[in-house]
């Protein structure tokens, strides 16, 4: 049965809640921390490394950390635009990737002093196939592409060995969505020669053995062809590591596998922000929250409100409080904060009770919670080593462990 490991995605050092989730997860038995250098620019990193401190040696010594490198976003695409790195793959503006030697070893530096230690574990390239998309929307021929990307592939593989060897890692690996996509699409990174090429690489740099261990990729009740992916990994004793087990994709519309229990509260505080904002100045206001209201059932999931929220939402309720005396302000922010609080809870409750009736099918036999549904039935693949779930608060370590009992 595979075990929890603890997902640093959306994790903070600046957050103390993050912190607490963390350590509340080791004091729980919590042995593997997924996280990559690009997670909220390198904070995630530093969360671990801020949780870790309040741990003896021993303790720390038995957690192991997974981390990823390939993203170039935030300060390090800061750091490309004022002295660029090698090889680097232009997937969007905001966007870049690169899994060249020098921009392995840039990244590696960087994550050892965030983390605050002198060797990490399990290193990871990260969705490699950035360059294939690149490639391929030039329209660049298939074959040609795939060859490049295995070339690059083994070049970085050589330099991981290169600091196995020299006791930087511990091993490394491949984090890949395209692991999961059907053998037939182009965007499907072939993983069956992976072995030979970390076996010609340990070979050049005079290894005994390769230290390839480790796959990452997208596994959930949705989504299961990555399964082919693990039972092959297995089979070769590689080691798979499952995420994204609560948010699915199913005919290109995605879903959060989790019940939410509707808000007590909400009413009382749209109510009650509703009532405030009987000033003429305060109308637009008073409008989006009516619409909000009227809405709330309509969004496809809730990765849908979060982004609605902080393209549309938040931009709007600035707009129109521009002009609000600085006294009124702090009260007003204070209604409207407590309001978008509730929303969500009732925002994400709605969205649950669509998935159930959506996913129907999927769902039958299944008479727990979704989320307790999905986590079983990664659970119980003898393939997947570790299921990565984000933990970001204290009360979410505490509800993921019960269900690991």
């Amino acid at each position: 049965m595979s075990n929890f490991a603890f997902g640093t995605y959306r994790i903070t050092d600046q957050n103390p809640q993050h912190i607490q989730a963390l350590i509340d997860a080791i004091e729980a038995g919590i042995r593997v921390i997924d996280t990559s250098t690009n997670y909220m620019d390198g904070s995630a990193e530093k969360a671990i490394a801020k949780a870790l401190r309040n741990f003896d040696d021993e303790t720390r010594s038995s957690i192991e950390i997974v981390s990823k490198f390939g993203y170039i976003q935030g300060s390090t695409l800061a750091r490309h635009k004022e002295e660029p790195f090698e090889d680097v793959v232009e997937f969007s503006p905001t966007c870049f990737h690169s899994i060249s030697k020098s921009f392995m070893l840039d990244q590696l530096e960087k994550s050892l002093i965030r983390l605050e230690v002198t060797k990490i574990d399990c290193y990871l390239l990260h969705n490699p196939e950035y360059y294939i998309l690149t490639m391929l929307n030039k329209e660049k021929p298939l074959d040609e592409v795939l060859d490049s990307m295995f070339d690059r592939i083994f070049d970085v593989f050589v330099a991981l060995e290169e600091q196995v060897k020299n006791g930087t890692i511990g091993s490394y690996g491949i984090s890949s969505n395209s692991f999961s996509v059907d053998h037939k699409s182009l965007e499907f990174l072939p993983y069956e020669d992976l072995i030979t090429l970390a076996d010609k690489a340990s070979e050049m740099v005079g290894n005994e053995r390769h230290s390839f261990t480790t796959i990452q990729l997208p596994i959930n009740m949705l989504e299961r062809e990555g399964l082919k992916c693990a039972s092959w990994a297995k089979a070769k004793g590689i080691r798979v590591l499952a995420n994204r087990p609560l948010n699915a994709q199913k005919d290109e519309l995605m879903f959060r596998l989790a019940d939410y229990d509707e808000s007590h509260e909400y009413y009382h505080h749209l109510n009650e922000l509703l009532d405030v904002c009987g000033e003429e100045q305060l109308q637009p206001l008073r409008n989006l929250i009516e619409q909000l209201d009227e809405n709330k059932h309509k969004y496809g999931w809730i990765g849908d409100y979060d982004s609605f929220l902080y393209a549309q939402i938040i931009p709007h309720i600035q707009r129109t409080l521009e002009n609000i005396e600085k006294n009124y302000l702090e009260t007003m922010l204070n209604y409207i904060d407590m309001f978008l609080v509730e929303y969500r809870k009732m925002v994400a409750y709605e969205c649950a009770k669509s998935t159930r009736i959506q996913l129907k099918e999927e769902l039958e036999g299944c008479n727990k919670t979704l989320q307790e549904c999905a986590l079983n039935f990664l659970a119980q693949r003898e393939s997947i080593d570790y299921i990565l779930i984000g933990m970001r608060k204290p009360s979410y370590v505490a509800d993921i462990m019960a269900l690991a009992e």
